[in-house]
């Protein structure tokens, strides 16, 4: 199945970083089909000094929604990341890896929304998005979002 990943860092040395997520993820969650370029953009939803750079990934994954979650969750805490926020609060960030689309799913649990709910805000997704995959438009995705 075809997915898209966001992925972000704001800490250290982020292109290191960004570059070592990609690796992970293909050995990890499935093969890498596309990257986007890396964005640099500011912090959404909380304060920092610290600047993110951002990337879409678009793999093909043997997992269901719910393995690939796992498996990006361990990628993240693999390179240091063991918590999504700090008291319901965004914080500075090692890495952050999102699951935006999987193929023309959509799932709303608890712990996993597909379409990412936020794709649409959040320019530094949508349009590294956009670079690698131009035919997913933005009406494809609020449909589903609805």
């Amino acid at each position: 199945m075809i997915a898209y990943l966001g992925i972000g860092t704001n800490l250290g040395d982020r292109t290191a970083n960004l570059n070592r997520a990609v690796a992970l993820i293909a050995e990890q969650a499935g093969r890498v089909l596309a990257c986007s370029s890396f964005v640099e953009s500011e912090p959404w939803g909380f304060d920092s000094e610290n600047t993110f750079l951002n990337a879409v990934v678009a793999i093909n994954t043997p997992h269901t929604p719910h393995q690939l979650l796992a498996a990006t969750q361990a990628i993240e805490r693999s390179m240091g990341r063991h918590h999504k926020t700090t008291n319901g609060h965004y914080t500075d960030r090692i890495i952050d890896i999102d699951i935006l689309l999987y193929g023309n799913l959509t799932i709303d649990s608890p712990d996993l929304k597909i379409p990412h709910p936020h794709i649409l805000q959040r320019p530094f997704v949508y349009e590294p998005l956009q670079e690698i995959a131009p035919d997913i438009g933005s009406s494809d995705i609020f449909l589903r979002e609805s």
